[in-house]
């Protein structure tokens, strides 16, 4: 007597094909988006997609911004802009491709908006222990726009301009024009100065890796870009060279139009091929909104001649602190060749208090990105630690008092011994303790307990 056999159950390799959204990191927008904006409405794709357009019509005052945008928004907006820009340490500057991605039907929550344009109504109080340069990089200068912090590798300060202008700008101190709130420390493209810097790290042969940064070397000349880029390769110390720049970004036209630029690019990367040496382009993007069809032409020109470009994102809330907004912008950088290297913890700067997070959002958000793709495509969720301990893993933390806001951090390999904070951000807090933080002595109280506690928790 034959028996009767259960269906076997569907295995799970025969899953089926994913459905179409799965794939939205594929679909790049490729619409005449700058056709919402009044002032670009005439614009043909050839007229808005050239990059010395981009460049000569950058949005760099609220009269400017209102000439483009209209009166898609109230007075009142642009009144709340010319407030914010008072309170803020960077100039503005704004490129028309960026503009345009805006939704200007909802400006105020917009993930772009928030990153370029400050407005005094969001504005929220600095935390109390906030210091102009958190990051204590003058103080590791050996020479002007030189930072020597780890050992092997160094950060030169090329320029002191980029081609457009964050809000959140780490180096508020230096980059950009004065502001009503900053007398900025200048470091302008000067050859001299270069010649400063070159000589100190040929004469550190422990140095093997130098980030050429700034600024941005987007607003570099061609020539600038392969005399900095021979030179530092034609030292016998150097291994390895990183160009930054938020230019892919925000103006990624200059990658398919600027062929002198980018050539000259192409030529230092082939140089250190030759040499056996490594160079990579390291940029900036941080929501997937501003990866378009023209990001993707221009990063293809890269991707042609083999050059590695890497991503460093700074987490900031309302922009990409949500895991969905993170791995779709993880995707997506992979989609278009962009390796996902680290996401920032936001430093703590002057006038964006309203864009830092947490440190726990980041430990969160790190678990619900990584299996999303590759590992070698999953981003590293670190904290810059403040006083000049250098980068460290947000799971890394010695203790972390969350009722306080309040992370301890130790850096064996920079500065052996030495403790360093991360404060969360106060209005984050329980209103009893965003009181204690006004007070002095029960400040300086939370954070020795804070620092006694990460010194009496077992190894």
């Amino acid at each position: 007597m034959s028996q009767v056999r259960e269906p076997a159950a569907a295995s799970p390799a025969l899953r089926p094909p994913a459905v179409p959204a799965a794939l939205s990191h594929q679909d790049l927008r490729d619409d005449d988006f700058w056709r919402q904006l009044p002032g670009y409405r005439g614009l043909s794709a050839a007229e808005f997609q050239d990059y010395r357009f981009q460049s000569r019509n950058a949005v760099t005052s609220v009269a400017k911004l209102q000439e483009v945008v209209g009166d898609l928004v109230p007075a009142s907006f642009y009144q709340d802009v010319s407030q914010g820009i008072l309170r803020s340490t960077m100039s503005l500057r704004l490129s028309p491709y960026i503009l345009s991605l805006i939704d200007w039907q909802h400006p105020v929550e917009d993930p772009l908006r928030l990153q370029f344009l400050p407005l005094a109504s969001r504005w929220v109080p600095d935390h109390p222990e906030l210091a102009l340069d958190s990051l204590h990089e003058q103080e590791h200068s050996p020479v002007p726009g030189l930072t020597h912090r780890y050992a092997d590798r160094a950060l030169f300060l090329a320029l002191d301009t980029c081609p457009v202008y964050c809000r959140f700008c780490t180096r508020s101190y230096a980059v950009g024009l004065d502001t009503p709130k900053v007398e900025k420390m200048h470091f302008g493209a000067s050859s001299e100065r270069w010649e400063q810097a070159f000589a100190y790290i040929a004469a550190h042969p422990e140095l093997e890796d130098i980030v050429v940064s700034g600024g941005d070397v987007y607003n570099l000349r061609p020539e600038q870009i392969e005399y900095i880029g021979s030179t530092l390769l034609a030292m016998d110390n150097i291994r390895r060279l990183r160009f930054a720049t938020k230019g892919p970004a925000v103006v990624p036209q200059k990658l398919v139009g600027d062929h002198e630029w980018t050539g000259a690019l192409l030529r230092v990367v082939e140089r250190s091929r030759q040499l056996h040496k490594a160079v990579a382009l390291h940029t900036h993007f941080n929501h997937p909104n501003e990866i378009t069809a023209i990001t993707r032409q221009g990063l293809d020109r890269l991707a042609e001649q083999g050059v590695v470009v890497r991503n460093q994102c700074v987490l900031q809330r309302g922009v990409n602190d949500q895991p969905a907004t993170m791995q779709l912008l993880v995707k997506r950088l992979s989609f278009v060749n962009v390796q996902p290297y680290y996401v920032f913890v936001h430093d703590m700067v002057k006038g964006v208090e309203e864009l830092r997070t947490p440190l726990q959002t980041a430990i969160d958000l790190e678990k619900q990105v990584r299996g999303t793709t590759a590992g070698f495509h999953t981003p590293t969720f670190v904290l810059d630690t403040m006083g000049g301990g250098g980068k460290r893993d947000v799971h890394s933390y010695e203790y972390y008092d969350r009722k306080h806001g309040i992370a301890v951090f130790t850096s064996p390999t920079v500065r052996p011994g030495a403790q360093f904070l991360y404060f969360d951000p106060v209005h984050t807090l329980s209103p009893q303790v965003q009181q204690r933080w006004q007070d002095g002595g029960e400040r300086a109280a939370m954070m020795r307990a804070a620092l006694d506690e990460a010194v009496a928790r077992p190894r």
